[in-house]
């Protein structure tokens, strides 16, 4: 909070609206608070966040990069510029700032779970595989991870490994059966009877 009640209170306003999920009265609010100060940094990166929300990443990407260009180590603008890179199919930029984070920090998870998922959408199942693990060595029964982990293993036709992945996956939330019954990953596992009895 500032010292100025005026922005608190369109900041209370934009956060309200953010929280209600009407992401454009947000923006329209944080807005108003960047023509008073338009280096806040949090402003610039909760109005990338809710043009994220809003499937608009190019706009966020620009956000995040003004409060980058304030705050070039700021991990949480970080973070969001590397999903919406991610979202954008943009994977050699986003793995770059990965790799930038992990320079210095080499088991943060949430920066691991991102590069798992752009490596596995370059193609690079076993650099995936390996984050994953990295994940789980962690947090084991991390359902989404175990998922991706799966998924990596099947496109490696690792069989059995993949669906000892996919049990756990599927014994911590049974939304995954779902998940691995319409991905394209598991394509030639359609005809495996354990694959079958996972996802029925």
């Amino acid at each position: 909070m500032t010292s100025d009640p005026r922005i608190n209170s369109l900041m209370d306003q934009a956060n309200q609206n953010f929280l209600k999920k009407r992401y454009r009265e947000a923006i329209r609010f944080y807005d108003e608070i960047l023509s008073t100060n338009p280096e806040n940094l949090n402003v610039l990166n909760n109005i990338g966040y809710a043009q994220s929300k809003l499937k608009e990443y190019q706009k966020a990407i620009e956000f995040y990069d003004k409060a980058l260009s304030i705050d070039p180590n700021d991990m949480s603008v970080l973070l969001n510029k590397i999903s919406s890179l991610r979202k954008l199919g943009e994977y050699k930029s986003a793995l770059y700032y990965c790799d930038k984070i992990l320079n210095d920090n080499p088991n943060y998870n949430l920066v691991l779970y991102h590069k798992e998922r752009i490596l596995f959408s370059l193609g690079e199942y076993e650099q995936s595989i390996s984050c994953c693990d990295n994940i789980l060595s962690d947090y084991p029964n991390n359902a989404d991870v175990l998922y991706d982990k799966s998924c990596n293993l099947a496109m490696l036709d690792q069989v059995q490994e993949s669906l000892d992945s996919l049990e756990k996956a599927i014994n911590s939330g049974s939304q995954f059966k779902t998940k691995a019954k319409n991905s394209k990953s598991f394509e030639k596992f359609r005809e495996n009877p354990r694959f079958l009895e996972l996802i029925s």
